[in-house]
């Protein structure tokens, strides 16, 4: 007898074992939805701001109820815009705003034109560059461009960079441009 007590009090161990294990992985699982759910929301609160386009680009990260904004910006209303929208999300109990306001210049508003027209012109990558929110993004910083954003493959980054490296000019180009993951269907 006391070896079917034994029994069945592993048994019912191990079902409560697998049971805790069952909701500590729901609890994880509910947590990351829930993370992805607010992530999606700053991106949309983000890339809809009235202002910012082809030669703005923001960043974020999440940090439990923190989120830390990052990029830089054409105008001093896009970063403040930016910050107002992503405070008021549900969930959001914080917000650093890091992101830098590009100084004034004429120079740099030269480069960004003279860029935004050799990647257009350069064949099949104009296709980035339309729509509300394009997904090559051009910085200039004090004469120093930036390429960021995606693009379908390695070879039409290499475009861009070579098309933004023969504006003339421009002290550096720096290609931050990554190649978008494909789903495996």
């Amino acid at each position: 007898m006391n070896v079917y007590r034994f029994k069945s009090a592993l048994i019912l161990l191990s079902l409560l074992l697998e049971l805790g294990g069952t909701a500590t992985y729901a609890r994880a699982s509910t947590q990351e939805s829930a993370r992805s759910d607010l992530q999606r929301k700053i991106r949309k609160e983000l890339v809809t701001l009235p202002y910012y386009g082809v030669f703005d680009n923001l960043a974020y990260k999440v940090d439990g109820n923190t989120v830390t904004l990052y990029g830089k910006v054409v105008r001093p209303t896009t970063r403040s815009d930016a910050e107002r929208r992503v405070e008021r999300l549900r969930g959001v109990s914080r917000v650093v705003n890091n992101i830098e306001v590009l100084p004034l210049s004429s120079f740099d508003d030269s480069l960004r034109r003279q860029t935004y027209r050799a990647i257009y012109r350069t064949a099949g990558l104009y296709r980035y560059l339309l729509g509300a929110n394009p997904s090559i993004h051009i910085i200039v910083d004090r004469g120093h461009i930036e390429l960021e954003g995606v693009v379908s493959n390695q070879g039409d980054a290499q475009l861009a960079y070579m098309a933004a490296r023969g504006v003339s000019g421009a002290f550096s180009v720096t290609n931050n441009l990554r190649v978008e993951r494909r789903r495996a269907y």
